[in-house]
């Protein structure tokens, strides 16, 4: 199958990839259905392509009624006109395989620009941006590396340590490891309480607070289930600082944001399921803060080498465990592809601080084009 980026049609065709294989495919979902409502329809043709969670990839022209129905999870198979929508790959093998004879795409390919909207593994951590790279495509959010870099929260971590930008204390576990080391340096070097989370997962997915060592091996459990990799980071008592970045030429932060959890932390339900969380937009801070935090943010981005776009987490802590003056401004993590439904911090932020959402989509989509074109113009000088 042959993609072509040329476009007759005066509209950018925008292809909305949804949906994934990770436990936050239903946030995939709420949020593509907040972007193709948000798209210009004078502007933008949208071409929605779903992955389903057990992996296959589901297409048809009239997919945008299922984005339509709501943030349920995705069905097993689209049906438009009586008929199952075109199967794109087959999750029995391990290999691409080809279309059925006499099925023909050849036109829903032409695109200009593919919006991935997967949140979390197989999506948001840089295998679906080497697909895209491999292809020659426009896609909005950060390249291969930054968006592996960020989404490993060890490896963003150390990013983090490398370019002098503070961060919580941690230590990071493989399964399969001794735990009984690993148990006491959590002991000596971080303390009680602390958090236990995948390296590689994002909404507060499989996080679990340890309040002492006998919660330890469980917490490693549901964290291993998710992922390989592990991280515990010592607790911090302190305010949830967020701040949005937008662009990388250079980039752009907005104002900060706080988030006030309903639960003892910010967890999947407080996020997309009960609402008890209360965002403040902007965050009450000192204007001093305000721009510490900002230089932070943009110095994290970097530091991973993120580009176009990323939502900056932060710990704001203002006094210690013992009472003393708190560190300041950790950073907790970076998240390349952040939400944009409705309820979500990365649009506020960008709402708050002038650009409405609109604009921030049609900026998104103006910087994968420019940086298709300047890899385009370096290619052509490589050599083989």
């Amino acid at each position: 199958m042959t993609v072509s980026a040329s476009n007759p049609s005066p509209r950018l065709r925008v292809l909305l990839l949804f949906g994934g294989r990770s436990a936050e495919h239903d946030v995939s979902r709420v949020t593509a259905v907040a972007v193709a409502r948000a798209l210009d329809p004078e502007r933008y043709e949208v071409i929605p392509v779903a992955i389903a969670k057990d992996g296959r990839w589901l297409f048809a022209h009239e997919a945008r009624a299922a984005l339509e129905a709501g943030p349920e999870s995705l069905p097993d198979a689209f049906v438009v006109g009586g008929e199952p929508v075109t199967q794109l790959a087959d999750p029995t093998s391990p290999h691409l395989v080809p279309l059925k004879r006499g099925i023909d795409v050849s036109g829903s390919t032409d695109i200009d620009v593919v919006f991935p909207l997967l949140h979390g593994p197989y999506g948001e951590d840089g295998t679906v941006q080497g697909l895209f790279e491999l292809a020659g495509l426009a896609y909005v959010g950060s390249g291969v590396l930054g968006s592996a870099v960020a989404m490993d929260k060890v490896m963003a971590k150390r990013a983090f340590a490398g370019a002098g930008v503070p961060s919580v204390s941690w230590v990071a576990h493989r399964d399969g490891e001794d735990r009984a080391e690993l148990a006491d340096r959590v002991g000596t070097e971080l303390g009680y309480p602390c958090f236990v989370k995948p390296a590689n997962m994002g909404s507060s997915i499989g996080v679990t607070k340890v309040t002492d060592p006998a919660g330890l091996p469980g917490a490693l459990d549901e964290a291993a289930s998710f992922d390989e990799w592990v991280l515990v980071e010592e607790a911090v008592t302190g305010r949830e600082i967020e701040v949005a970045v937008l662009g990388d030429r250079p980039p752009e932060p907005s104002l900060p944001g706080e988030i006030v959890p309903g639960a003892d932390f910010y967890t999947y339900t407080d996020k997309y399921e009960d609402g008890r969380a209360e965002l403040r937009v902007p965050a009450p801070l000192p204007a001093e803060r305000v721009e510490e935090v900002r230089t932070l943010a943009v110095q994290a981005f970097e530091s991973c080498r993120c580009e176009a776009m990323a939502r900056v987490d932060f710990f704001f802590e203002e006094r210690g465990r013992d009472g003393t003056t708190g560190r300041g401004f950790l950073v907790n993590e970076v998240n390349t592809i952040p939400g944009f439904t409705p309820i979500s911090m990365y649009p506020k932020l960008w709402e708050a601080t002038g650009v409405p959402y609109p604009e921030l989509l049609d900026r998104l989509i103006a910087m994968a084009l420019d940086r298709r074109a300047r890899r385009e113009r370096r290619a052509g000088r490589q050599r083989g």
